[in-house]
């Protein structure tokens, strides 16, 4: 992928990282614990990465993702992502979660069943690991079964998608045991 380019921008959760090229947003870099970390993790994943002022949709993208991470039910489904590294499975399991609500969760057994089978649900939660674009995909609002957190790859684990949820709205039935 060439001519992406990239800007920071802050939120409630932090200092995150933008990407964008010709076809749309191709990431989102939760905040790592510097700025320096963020960029880099950006630049890790995109080689020829150059920092930039956002064009207006994507400075668009960046205030209703800053809105939303302060309590706003704000809609991300019509901001424009380029997907194209993502598999196939992915992008369907992206475009499912993309539909969840701010404040509502699914299951990854909700999504693997409306792509064929709950046997599909180890699946679902690789690709979550894979989304390149938290926030606009909110790999946020999908958890394990009984509601419980499951993972989360972002800087912080299992906390940050637990605040990510309690800024959103979402109840999660959920507290942590001695071993989690």
């Amino acid at each position: 992928m060439a001519d992406i380019q990239f800007a920071l921008f802050d939120t409630a959760i932090g200092r995150c990282g933008i990407a964008w090229a010709a076809r749309g947003i191709v990431a989102i870099q939760l905040p790592l614990p510097s700025e320096a970390q963020t960029r880099g993790r950006l630049k890790q994943r995109y080689q020829a990465l150059t920092e930039a002022i956002p064009p207006t949709h994507v400075q668009a993208a960046i205030d209703r993702m800053t809105e939303l991470m302060e309590g706003k039910p704000i809609d991300l489904t019509g901001i424009d992502l380029d997907l194209a590294d993502s598999s196939d499975f992915n992008r369907e399991v992206y475009a499912i979660a993309r539909e969840i609500p701010p404040g509502k969760t699914l299951t990854y057994g909700d999504i693997a069943k409306r792509l064929g089978g709950v046997e599909l649900s180890r699946n679902v939660g690789q690709a979550m690991g894979q989304n390149p674009c938290p926030i606009i995909v909110p790999c946020h609002r999908v958890l394990a079964a009984g509601g419980k957190p499951g993972g989360f790859s972002a800087n912080g684990g299992v906390e940050t998608k637990l605040r990510m949820l309690a800024i959103e709205g979402a109840y999660v039935n959920y507290t942590p045991s001695l071993f989690d």
